[in-house]
């Protein structure tokens, strides 16, 4: 019976994984004007959240909690709130567009997140996150991809929100790497 109940913790780290790859797969697969396609994109990347959630919360309930999992979990965050919710932005404002500005807005991201997995890896815990989580940031991101797509399903799009989505990535990106603290809810 331990190595069921061991593993259904590890279960929901590989949804939320699995969720954040089909996002990425949906992202790269679909041409800008297919809003649709980028709208359920960022919706996997939300419901990955929610299985990110509860993984931590059964392991503890459960009492199974482990190195492995703990690892699992961090390489699963970054797939899907440090690449996905990126790469998604990357389609939905065509980044392409802004040449090597473009590039270096999608890499300090995922860089920025996975800085902060690996600080959070190494620190004790104290129920304070020093430097934003990357779920929040990835949702934050990932629910400006969504009013993105719903403007350009709506015709309302401009390139206004190009450059505020930019300045959330780069806010978000330093947010995940400062040491400001956050308590932990």
């Amino acid at each position: 019976m331990k190595n069921i109940k061991g593993t259904l913790p590890n279960i929901l780290t590989l949804i939320n994984l699995s969720l954040g790859v089909i996002a990425i797969l949906l992202a790269v697969d679909a041409e800008r004007n297919n809003a649709n396609q980028l709208f359920q994109a960022s919706l996997l990347v939300m419901i990955a959240a929610l299985t990110d959630r509860f993984d931590g919360k059964v392991a503890r309930l459960l009492d199974v909690t482990s190195d492995l999992g703990k690892e699992l979990d961090s390489l699963s965050d970054l797939i899907s709130f440090g690449v996905a919710p990126v790469i998604i932005a990357w389609k939905v404002n065509d980044y392409t567009s802004i040449g090597f500005l473009g590039y270096l807005i999608a890499v300090i991201f995922p860089v920025a997140g996975a800085y902060r997995l690996a600080r959070y890896n190494i620190t004790t815990f104290d129920n304070v996150f020093r430097g934003i989580p990357i779920t929040i940031a990835g949702a934050f991101l990932s629910i400006m991809n969504l009013y993105s797509c719903f403007l350009i399903l709506r015709k309302n799009y401009s390139n206004i929100h190009s450059y505020i989505t930019i300045g959330l990535v780069i806010l978000l990106s330093f947010l995940m790497v400062s040491k400001i603290k956050f308590k932990k809810i």
